[in-house]
């Protein structure tokens, strides 16, 4: 299928890509008023998909958005979706706003939400060459939004924080923007969440930080537990990131990508370090893995 063939559903019906339209009045537009979750399909496999769809009715819960779907009608929507357009190995971007209102910020004004479901062929945020020699990065000025803020614990559609700091990573000729929290401490990327290595044990900052609970970190958690390496949650200092041994973003579009350097400090040899490449290899086998989610398409018997 061509790009623009692609099939978006809104609300229910299905548009070609350029005729997937919402409306100007739409909170979600005017105001970032809404959650998202991006997704992956590996295979014919959407892969940890209960946990994505669970994490957007968090947001939506969070920030009192009622989705107008059961998490079965969203899952079996965001199947339907990759089916008509004929994907197997596909990014999912999932939306849901406000809805139409008027003007002003009260989301009273707003009759219903929308849902938006958007399908590709697989995204790569960064190329396999990248993957072996790893990206590099700066740490930004701008400060995570703390979590009695506009906490990127909620995935909402409110990403001005992170876009700030991938503009500054953009001028500066760095590949990604690390990001600390209000009191200095290493939060996240600017979409990714971080883990450092020191002395065999792995490091990431606490929920506390600000940090969203990613789904692709806690797999990776599991994978290193289950390779034997202690992962520790704790506050990680700038010179701690600077001296790690190893350095690695965890996200849906990064997947897993080591950091070669970091304000133009070396991290350990640079690119890929030997802890990273083994959670790396376990999990390119743990995506392909139909357990591991949601078949797209149905088994024959």
């Amino acid at each position: 299928m061509l790009d623009h063939d692609l099939l978006v559903y809104i609300d229910g019906k299905y548009y070609p890509k350029n005729e997937a339209k919402i409306s100007v009045f739409d909170h979600g537009f005017l105001y970032g008023d809404g959650v998202f979750e991006g997704i992956r399909a590996y295979n014919g496999v959407v892969f940890k998909l209960k946990e994505h769809i669970d994490r957007l009715y968090e947001s939506a819960h969070a920030i009192m958005l009622n989705i107008p779907m059961t998490k079965e009608e969203m899952i079996n929507a965001v199947l339907e979706t990759l089916r008509r357009n004929n994907l197997r190995d596909a990014y999912i971007r999932l939306v849901v706003t406000r809805g139409v209102g008027d003007l002003g910020l009260d989301p009273r004004k707003c009759s219903k939400p929308s849902v938006i479901i958007i399908t590709v062929p697989m995204l790569r945020l960064y190329d396999e060459k990248k993957r072996k020699e790893g990206i590099s990065t700066i740490i930004s000025w701008v400060r995570r939004d703390p979590v009695d803020a506009t906490s990127h614990e909620i995935k909402s559609l409110n990403y001005l924080n992170s876009i700030l700091a991938k503009i500054e990573a953009n001028n500066a000729g760095a590949d990604e923007a690390i990001i600390l929290d209000k009191n200095g401490f290493v939060c996240e990327a600017t979409g990714e969440n971080i883990f450092i290595v020191k002395d065999g044990k792995i490091y990431t900052p606490p929920r506390s930080s600000g940090a969203l609970p990613g789904i692709t970190a806690s797999v990776v958690k599991k994978i290193a537990a289950k390779l034997g390496y202690e992962v520790i949650e704790k506050n990680i200092t700038i010179t701690e990131l600077f001296c790690a041994d190893e350095a690695f973003l965890t996200g849906t579009g990064a997947e897993i990508m080591p950091i070669s350097e970091i304000n133009k400090r070396k991290i350990g040899t640079g690119g890929m370090g030997e802890i990273t490449r083994r959670i790396w290899e376990e999990f390119t086998k743990i995506v392909q893995d139909p357990r591991e989610g949601v078949p797209i398409y149905q088994q024959s018997s």
